[in-house]
């Protein structure tokens, strides 16, 4: 009888044993999951905040190539009044009303407007991208239909390559000079015939 009372008891202590051990894994899952979740918003909220970095990045460099475009314009290509200056111009294309673009700065002045794009790192593909938009610029403004366009492709830094693939294309490379933004490859785009 006694080992009957001994096993019981045993039972007893091995079920509340089982009891407690059961209610801390219980909680351990459950501060597990809370970790998880915890990790999963932080991580979410790291990658956003990355991407409003990455954004602010490029606004930043268009932010720093808009002031030079006036200057470009009048020092290099001979503007004496600028008639319009516009910066991140949305516009919807006048052919395909589906469409809108943003232009990263475009400038008007006598027969000619500038057209820029920047990128905080460029790649050919944003050049090629570029080019595309060229062809398309008077169908979001019609009104400079005879106005001759000069492109101007803009960074900080260019890779040499870059520059000579933009020149083949008679695109101007803009990026960061001596002490302020230049045009890097004026002579080689003139030498090669008329802009766009």
């Amino acid at each position: 009888a006694q080992t009957d009372v001994s096993l019981n008891t045993l039972s007893a202590k091995m079920a509340a044993s089982q009891a407690r051990t059961d209610a801390s894994l219980k909680i351990l899952s459950e501060e597990m999951q809370k970790f998880r979740d915890d990790m999963k918003a932080s991580r979410e909220e790291m990658n956003e905040k990355w991407g409003n970095l990455v954004n602010k990045l490029g606004t930043l460099v268009e932010d720093m190539v808009a002031p030079n475009i006036p200057r470009i314009a009048r020092a290099i290509f001979g503007w004496s009044d600028i008639e319009d200056f516009m910066v991140r111009r949305k516009v919807r294309n006048k052919r395909e009303r589906s469409k809108r673009q943003e232009f990263d700065v475009i400038a008007v002045g006598g027969e000619q407007i500038i057209i820029n794009e920047t990128k905080s790192r460029p790649e050919v593909e944003d050049v090629d991208e570029f080019i595309d938009l060229l062809g398309e610029v008077k169908d979001y403004f019609p009104e400079y239909t005879d106005k001759t366009i000069i492109p101007i492709f803009a960074s900080l830094y260019m890779d040499e390559s870059l520059v000579k693939y933009l020149t083949r294309r008679k695109i101007y490379a803009m990026m960061m000079a001596d002490e302020t933004m230049g045009i890097v490859n004026f002579q080689q785009v003139n030498e090669s015939g008329t802009t766009q």
